[in-house]
C-alpha cells in the first residue's frame, strides 16, 4: 500500500509532496486511522534521559517541522516524536526549489534554512494534540540573528517549549544557516552550552520538572573535534547528543542528477559518516550519556548497526520517506535480535 502512494507522492514536486504527506498523515491522526492502517511494532521498552520510550525506534527532527501531525506519526508506531527545528519568529527559509530527491542513492538533499511558522504556532500545535508519549521540541536560531547572538534566540525557545517537551534538542549543526555550525566548536560552544544549563536548572525549579537537553551534531567533523565536543557536552551537564544532521559531502551521488545541489544529503550515503561519528561518541563517552543515533537508517539492520556502535536510540528521516512505516516494525524487530550485552 505504501509503496502505491509514495509512486503517487513523487510524482509530485518534492516539496509539495512533502506538505501532502503531512496533511495526510495529521489527518489520519486526528481520526485516528493510522493506527488501524499500520501494523504496530514490538514493544521493546528502553530507559534513556530518565524518559520511558516503548520502543528506540523515533521520527528525527526536520519532517514535521511544525507539529502539525503529532498524533499521525505517534500512530505508526515511533517510540518518540521529535518536531522542529522551531525558531522563535516565523520564518519562510531558503528560495524554492530547495528540496530534491536522489532515488538511485535512497537519499535527499534539502537547503530548506529553517523554514517554520515559529514557536507560537508549533505550541498551538501540541496542545491540540492527543498524544502522551516522548515528544522532543528542536528548537534553533533566526536566520537574521548573528551568530554572536544566537544564544538569545537558543533561550527565547528553551523558555517557550520547556513545559510542553520531553526533552529538547538544540540544533547547532544545520548546514542550511550560515554560521550556524560554527556554535558547535571551542568557546562558543560551550558559552551555548553553559548558559542553556543554567536556564535549565531555573526553568526546572519554575516548572517544577527537570526537561533533558539534547545537542545535535553535525557528520563532517574530524573525530579530534567529534571528541571535543562530546567532552564539551560532558563538562556542561548536557543530556544527550544526536549524532548526525546532514552532510555536507558528496560522496557516492556526485554524478547522480540533483546530486551536486547545495544542502545537507541525508539518507543512504550518510550512514557511514553517521555510524563512524555514534562509534567516536560512544568511545569517548563511555556511557556517561546517551547518544541519539540518526543518519543513514534505511533497513531495520542499520538500526541495529547504530545500536551496536554505542547508541541508545535511533531516529529516521529519509528511509521513512522512501520505506514507509514498515521501517519502524522492521528496526524494532533488528534491534531487539540484537545479543544482550
Amino acid at each position: 500500500m505504501y509503496d502505491l502512494a509514495r509512486a503517487l507522492l513523487f510524482r509530485l514536486a518534492p516539496e509539495t509532496s512533502h506538505e501532502l504527506s503531512i496533511d495526510l498523515i495529521g489527518a489520519g491522526g486526528r481520526m485516528g486511522l493510522n493506527g488501524l492502517l499500520c501494523k504496530a511494532p514490538s514493544q521493546l521498552p528502553v530507559t534513556v534521559m530518565g524518559l520511558d520510550f516503548p520502543n528506540p525506534v523515533g521520527l528525527a527532527a526536520g519532517l514535521d517541522k511544525n507539529g502539525d501531525a503529532i498524533d499521525g506519526f505517534a500512530q505508526l508506531g515511533f517510540g518518540f516524536v521529535e518536531i522542529g527545528t522551531v525558531t522563535p519568529r516565523p520564518q519562510p527559509g531558503n528560495p524554492k526549489p530547495r528540496l530534491f530527491r536522489l532515488p538511485e542513492a535512497t537519499a535527499i538533499i534539502n537547503r530548506m534554512g529553517f523554514n517554520n511558522h515559529g514557536v507560537d504556532h508549533l505550541l498551538a500545535r501540541v496542545a491540540a494534540a492527543k498524544y502522551k508519549g516522548v515528544l522532543g521540541i528542536n528548537i534553533g536560531k533566526n536566520f537574521d540573528t548573528p551568530v554572536e547572538r544566537a544564544v538569545d534566540d537558543y533561550l527565547i525557545g528553551l523558555d517557550k517549549v520547556y513545559a510542553h517537551a520531553s526533552y529538547v534538542t538544540v540544533n547547532v549543526s544545520s548546514p542550511n544557516t550560515p554560521g550556524l555550525r560554527s556554535l558547535q566548536f571551542g568557546d562558543q560552544l560551550k558559552q551555548l552550552l553553559e548558559a542553556l544549563r543554567q536556564r535549565q536548572e531555573d526553568l526546572a525549579v519554575e516548572h517544577g520538572k527537570r526537561v533533558p537537553l539534547a545537542i545535535k551534531i553535525a557528520p563532517d567533523m574530524s573525530d579530534e573535534e567529534t571528541v571535543q565536543v562530546a567532552q564539551a557536552l560532558v563538562e556542561t551537564g548536557m543530556d544527550a547528543v544526536i549524532a548526525t544532521n546532514t552532510t555536507l559531502g558528496r560522496e557516492g551521488v556526485e554524478n547522480l542528477p540533483f546530486g551536486n545541489e547545495a544542502g545537507g544529503l541525508s539518507g543512504a550515503p550518510v550512514r557511514d559518516k553517521s555510524t563512524h561519528t555514534v562509534r567516536v561518541l560512544a568511545g569517548e563517552l563511555k556511557g556517561r550519556l546517551p547518544i541519539i543515533a540518526v543518519g543513514g537508517i534505511t533497513e531495520g539492520a542499520h538500526a541495529a548497526e547504530k545500536i551496536a556502535a554505542g547508541a541508545s536510540l535511533v531516529q529516521i528521516y529519509s528511509g521513512f520517506i522512501y520505506k514507509g512505516p514498515a521501517l519502524i516494525r522492521e528496526a524494532v524487530d533488528a534491534i531487539a535480535a540484537l545479543p544482550r550485552s
